[in-house]
């Protein structure tokens, strides 16, 4: 009874491999894709453009926004990159596990093309996971800090950067040191 269990299970797991590693590159690839976002909207928000102050510019915008929901929008912002950096590593543990049946397997049965094929795939996935997941992690990390300080920077009153807006002038630190000094 419990082999017939144990094969169930083996053919269960099996059933994962493909979709999880499309996956892990779906999140491979998306973590450029949020990379280069990031770094777009790092160059703006260097050279001063509104577009890379997104609460800022949404406040502009819409007057009525109150700080919560600007909070809910930078979250909404957040939140794909931020399931990607806590999902992307156990999909990559996941798909080291998959293939590792087979390779025990190969390796009982002698078969050694078998075993490297499997092990190949496993340790690929996991590689692949790990740098979406760093990625992702330091994006995410990086924007929610700047979110913060453009909430900080609604509350204290601070004008939305305009387009020649000296990058430097813009000092979150200073506006708040500023704020609390009065």
């Amino acid at each position: 009874m419990s082999n017939i269990i144990e094969t169930n299970l083996y053919s269960i797991s099996q059933l994962f491999l493909i979709p999880v590693l499309l996956t892990v590159i779906g999140v491979f690839f998306y973590a450029f894709y949020a990379l280069g976002a990031f770094l777009w909207q790092t160059v703006q928000r260097h050279r001063g453009d509104a577009r890379g102050f997104e609460l800022l510019t949404a406040k502009h915008n819409d007057p009525s926004l109150t700080v919560i929901d600007l909070e809910t929008l930078a979250l909404k912002r957040l939140e794909i990159s931020r399931l990607i950096s806590r999902v992307a590593p156990m999909l990559g543990l996941v798909a080291t596990m998959i293939p590792m049946g087979p390779a025990l397997k190969g390796l009982a049965d002698g078969q050694l093309q078998e075993v490297s094929a499997n092990l190949m795939v496993a340790f690929s996935a996991v590689i692949l996971s790990l740098i979406a997941a760093s990625l992702t992690y330091w994006t995410v990390n990086v924007r929610r800090r700047w979110y913060a300080t453009e909430l900080a920077e609604v509350e204290h009153g601070v004008k939305q950067p305009t387009a020649g807006h000296d990058a430097v002038a813009h000092d979150p630190a200073a506006v708040l040191a500023a704020g609390s000094a009065q």
